[in-house]
């Protein structure tokens, strides 16, 4: 099968989508937990984590569905995530005072082990790679 006719849930796709499930539980579960507990020692931060999660579970969702809308909004959830996570990775640096406690697009990832830097890159190379069988359904 040509790889333009690769179904994105097989293969790479489905680590693919295994990943960014992880990244939304672990985000979603960091960012829940300091919402509740502590909000005020860094509000920034805490925000930025849970606009991440919502991403991830976003991109979970469309990258796992095969059809040409589901397509367009992973790809907009990826280059969303992408924009930001090298904004805040820059303004983390710039402005550190407002990030007592990293987000997880905090210096790019770094606590992660700048995974969420790499993981919107290879994701939307998946897309394009599969675009054709997805567009197609």
């Amino acid at each position: 099968m040509a790889p333009s006719a690769q179904r994105k849930n097989t293969g790479f796709g489905r680590l693919l989508i295994v990943i960014y499930w992880i990244f939304s539980l672990s985000a979603g579960a960091r960012a829940a937990y300091q919402l509740l507990r502590r909000f005020d020692e860094a509000p920034v931060s805490i925000t930025l984590s849970a606009i991440s999660a919502v991403i991830y579970i976003v991109a979970t969702v469309f990258l796992a569905k095969k059809d040409a809308v589901s397509w367009k909004i992973a790809t907009a959830a990826l280059s969303v995530e992408l924009v930001g996570v090298i904004g805040v990775g820059i303004f983390s640096f710039i402005r550190p005072e407002l990030f007592p406690l990293a987000s997880v697009w905090s210096h790019f990832g770094q606590g992660y082990g700048y995974v969420p830097l790499v993981l919107p890159i290879v994701g939307l190379w998946w897309l394009f790679h599969t675009r054709k069988a997805s567009l197609a359904q």
